[in-house]
């Protein structure tokens, strides 16, 4: 797991959501949390998981 630390401070919606829409891309299982500080995104994390199975066996 990596940590990127990147400025937002005067960044406007515009890109935030752009940061949002970037820890969303390519997710097929897991979340993305937000966190806010005083009305103010101050972190996104992304949490991903790889579930994996055995060949031959069936879907649930």
């Amino acid at each position: 797991m990596t940590a990127t630390l990147r400025n937002l401070e005067g960044q406007d919606d515009a890109t935030i959501l752009r940061e949002i829409q970037s820890a969303l891309n390519g997710l097929k299982f897991g979340s993305v949390e937000i966190t806010v500080h005083n009305g103010q995104v101050v972190q996104i994390e992304r949490k991903e998981k790889f579930r994996l199975q055995q060949p031959g066996s069936k879907n649930a």
